[in-house]
């Protein structure tokens, strides 16, 4: 089964989609300005698409606006990360705690499938990265719970802001062990049908996440 994250529809999706990976991967840093003549000319559209591109990415938490400044990326930081964690926590263990419930046999077989992809990865050296989409084992996880509300906000809302943590300060070193035997345990839950583990799992997994990412910042802020 692939469920891509999205298909542009227009060009100015395309250029959306674009601004929003340059974004989450570092390509344009965090706490940039943005300037819509510079980006005009650098994605070769109209500051008309620029500026709606701008808007989206307001409202997917990526961009800030602040008067006498402007549209600015956000910055990546330890207030930001705990807030945002906080509420992760929360929903992501939600949705695995539906999932465990609400997912067929065939999406479980997927999402067993892409572990197994991801551990041929692990294997070999590469960096645990996960893209964005039906390839990112969270992302499986929330449309697997079959709520509407709790995929609009942690899809719709959250994510790419999570991605913007996850792949600027992410997976590196012994914790992508770690992380990758998370992820098998938390499967195993959904494979069993318990709810109640999934989500105790799921939950202490982001906060491991979490604690990771912070020290990580507290080293480049030190």
């Amino acid at each position: 089964m692939s469920l891509p994250l999205e298909t542009p529809v227009t060009s100015a999706d395309k250029t959306f989609y674009q601004l929003r990976t340059d974004i989450v991967e570092g390509v344009i840093g965090a706490g940039a300005k943005l300037s819509e003549t510079e980006l005009s000319t650098r994605y070769a559209v109209s500051r008309a698409v620029i500026r709606e591109a701008i808007n989206r990415l307001v409202a997917c938490h990526l961009v800030e606006r602040k008067a006498n400044v402007g549209a600015k990326v956000v910055t990546l930081s330890a207030a930001g990360l705990v807030q945002l964690y906080q509420v992760r926590e929360a929903l992501e263990g939600m949705a695995a705690r539906l999932a465990a419930t609400n997912m067929s046999e065939t999406e479980i077989t997927d999402l067993q499938s892409l572990l197994q992809a991801h551990s041929n990865k692990v294997s070999s050296g590469e960096s645990y990265y996960q893209e964005a989409g039906d390839v990112d084992f969270h992302y499986r996880i929330v449309l697997g719970s079959k709520n509407t509300h709790l995929i609009s906000v942690l899809i719709d809302g959250i994510y790419h802001l999570v991605r913007m943590y996850r792949v600027q300060l992410g997976m590196a070193g012994p914790r992508v062990t770690t992380a990758f035997e998370e992820h098998n345990n938390i499967v195993r839950a959904i494979v069993h049908r318990d709810g109640e583990l999934a989500e105790i799992l799921m939950r202490r997994h982001i906060l491991y996440s979490k604690n990771n990412i912070q020290q990580k910042l507290n080293s480049t802020s030190s």
